[in-house]
């Protein structure tokens, strides 16, 4: 029986290298098991403690077997890694989405617009009536900016999931580690800079309704309109110098992005759509 103690204590080392290479602990209890079989069939005389013995050993072999190999098939921090940041693309989807839509309802409204001010306030019906049309469409855009903004939030907070993960992969992806982190980086710039565009689109968005709802007063000064039409063109401008911002971002975190996967050695078709997901407000 001094074998067999002998071996546990032969184990309990192997046992500690688990979490590197779980099949090699395997192999090495199998081994151990099948020496402990083979000592107790030599020491002991009793046939049936024999087959007890051998019984219990391979039923316990089974057990750690079943659970090392199943612990072989977990994902790994790199998969889980790349899962994380493909699901965060397939989250922006709605965001894409929401792009076409909401160039065709700038340019509708642009054209209600321009025919109200064509129209003389002998016409003041239709100038109401267009005006109100045009401030639908200004909710509508609202709409699809919050869509636009739920898919963009949904798609960090997957995208976060990855920052513990970082810490998990092995000492020979360093380097892969390394541009993780800064991809890291550029992902909360790039976030940090919709936010920016949100705001201010939405802030454009409510100067947009009141010009509409000014335009539907019969008393309304040539000077109020000026002066509510520059502030709507200023915020435009803060609007487009927030979406080059937030592009610039998107283009450097998709280039990050591959640098990151080629670290990894991950190998990954892109598609024109995926590589260059864009913001195209104005």
């Amino acid at each position: 029986m001094l074998k067999r103690e002998l071996m546990f204590q032969q184990v309990i080392p192997i046992l500690e290298t688990f979490e590197k290479n779980p099949l090699s602990i395997y192999f090495h209890l199998l081994y151990y098991c099948t020496y402990a079989e083979i000592t107790i069939k030599i020491c002991c005389k009793n046939k049936g403690e024999i087959f007890v013995r051998r019984r219990f050993m391979l039923y316990a072999l089974l057990i750690i077997g079943t659970f090392l190999l199943s612990a072989c098939t977990g994902q790994s921090a790199q998969e889980k890694i790349y899962d994380h940041l493909e699901k965060a693309v397939t989250l922006e989807d709605a965001f894409r989405e929401q792009q076409q839509p909401l160039v065709d309802l700038e340019n509708k409204e642009q054209k209600l617009y321009n025919e109200i001010i064509d129209l003389s306030m002998d016409e003041f019906d239709q100038i109401k009536e267009k005006s109100k049309e045009a401030a639908s469409i200004v909710e509508e855009r609202r709409e699809k900016l919050k869509l636009e903004k739920d898919s963009i939030d949904s798609a960090k907070e997957e995208f976060d999931k990855i920052k513990p993960l970082l810490d998990d992969l092995d000492e020979e992806q360093a380097e892969a580690k390394e541009v993780g982190n800064e991809l890291v980086e550029v992902m909360q710039k790039r976030y940090d800079a919709y936010q920016n565009l949100y705001k201010a689109y939405d802030e454009a968005l409510t100067l947009d309704a009141e010009l509409y709802e000014m335009l539907q007063k019969e008393d309304l000064t040539e000077e109020q309109l000026q002066k509510q039409v520059e502030s709507i063109n200023k915020k435009y401008k803060e609007v487009t110098k927030a979406n080059e911002e937030f592009n610039k971002y998107t283009e450097q975190y998709n280039k990050k992005k591959k640098e990151f996967y080629e670290a990894l050695g991950i190998e990954v078709t892109y598609n024109e759509e995926e590589s260059s997901n864009t913001s195209e407000e104005n």
